[in-house]
């Protein structure tokens, strides 16, 4: 997959984005010397993109919907970890990165709703 691909692609193309954006928020948490929360963030974070990218080649539909709960899952880790940094009065604000992450949770469930649907048909 090209990244050309990736942009044409709405899910695709949000989870990339979102994944660069918080790679950013955890340079300037390690840069902190927040280490454990950056980590923690960037694995579930990128782990979501990862899975909608993963679904793109799924063995059947089953598949396909299984990595896009799986990716939903990890949307709300990241969430997790976003309001903790987002609460804390020591950590960089993340407003719009828990904004980001609204938008996509909402595309991924009209995804997977719209799968299982089809599933059934």
């Amino acid at each position: 997959m090209k990244l050309a691909d990736i942009e044409n692609n709405v899910i695709l193309n949000l989870t990339f984005k979102f994944s660069l954006a918080v790679i950013n928020y955890c340079t300037i948490l390690e840069n902190d010397k927040k280490y454990v929360i950056a980590k923690q963030l960037m694995r579930s974070a990128t782990s979501k993109g990862a899975n909608a990218m993963e679904a793109q080649n799924a063995e059947s539909k089953a598949d396909f919907i299984h990595k896009f709960k799986i990716s939903a899952k990890e949307g709300f880790e990241t969430q997790y970890w976003l309001l903790l940094c987002n609460q804390s009065k020591h950590y960089p604000n993340c407003e719009d990165l828990l904004l980001q992450l609204e938008h996509i949770n909402k595309v991924l469930n009209n995804i997977i709703a719209s799968a299982k649907k089809n599933k059934d048909n």
